[in-house]
């Protein structure tokens, strides 16, 4: 066996240092790189109630968030329906989106026709891939509401398969797989909702709430479930409704907070956690990667360092 020379060792240690250096400069630029975070919603106005806040204060620090509806919302009014009606909600996911200061795609499926086929898990792969997403939300498998059901399970669909290089080959796979994570609702059957984690938005509810009030459709003429006899017939109803659905969001942000304020106290200690007024919450699907307690919180830069 063949001795080691000094000048043998001098280039092993030389190589070490080497690649621990690129090992500490690569932990060191993807500690910096902004956070990528994609989010799909049935309609135009799914992410932007359950998703805001917290996309809000990603913005604020600079991570990229995008919004997706997956259906246009075209049969989402009482009086009105079609392109019209597509175009317009589009256009209010829009100012919603420069509120919160992030980026919204309205896709063109029509509202209350989503299925699960491959074609749609093609699409949503594609569009997760391009986002080059850490993170992506959707809803919850169990919902009222079909194209609820059906994000949740093409969102499901998915995980794992955004890592297959020769699936989807016409855009480059994730190297890793995001974390994968369900809104918040109040489903019991077959599972309950569970908060993995807990955001509070107190900074941003005012600028939540105005996001919100600009998807009027929506919100202040009632939607689908609207009529001519319920909705505003003057400016000052309209302002009037306007005031009322924003105490309303108000509260439902409150009832959130108060569900979860174990959890809130878990994340962000008795004190601060005691007193948080508004939040939103998400469960972690187990489909994607599992991410440990020290990974969450860089995942969710808000939260205060773990004593």
């Amino acid at each position: 066996m063949g001795r080691t020379t000094p000048w043998a060792v001098l280039c092993s240690l030389v190589l070490v240092i080497a690649l621990n250096g690129d090992a500490v400069a690569q932990s060191q630029e993807a500690a910096s790189k902004p956070l990528r975070i994609i989010a799909f919603g049935a309609h135009p106005d799914d992410c932007e109630i359950r998703v805001g806040g917290t996309a809000a204060l990603w913005a604020k620090q600079g991570h990229q968030v995008k919004f997706v509806s997956v259906t246009n919302g075209d049969i989402g009014h009482w009086a009105m329906a079609g392109g019209p009606l597509a175009q317009r909600r589009t256009e209010e996911v829009r100012r919603a989106a420069e509120i919160f200061g992030i980026t919204t795609e309205v896709l063109d499926i029509h509202d209350g026709e989503l299925l699960p086929t491959l074609e749609n898990r093609r699409l949503l792969t594609r569009l997760i891939r391009e986002w080059q997403a850490d993170i992506v939300i959707g809803h919850r498998p169990n919902d009222y509401h079909p194209d609820h059901r059906y994000v949740g399970v093409l969102m499901q669909d998915t995980a794992f398969m955004v890592t297959v290089p020769f699936w989807c080959p016409d855009v480059p796979h994730l190297k890793r797989n995001p974390v994968f994570l369900f809104m918040e609702d109040s489903f019991q059957r077959p599972t309950p909702f569970r908060a993995d984690i807990v955001v509070a938005i107190d900074e941003v509810i005012e600028q939540k709430l105005d996001a919100l009030l600009v998807i009027e459709s929506q919100f202040v003429e009632g939607g689908a479930l609207g009529s001519a006899e319920t909705a505003p017939k003057t400016d000052a109803e309209r302002e009037a409704r306007r005031r009322q659905v924003r105490e309303s969001f108000r509260a439902r942000f409150a009832r959130t907070a108060d569900r979860f304020r174990d959890k809130l106290i878990e994340l962000y200690g008795p004190e601060i956690g005691s007193k948080v007024r508004y939040a939103e919450a998400f469960e972690i699907c187990e489909y994607g990667r599992q991410p440990t307690a020290e990974e969450l919180r860089k995942l969710f830069p808000f939260f205060p360092p773990k004593k």
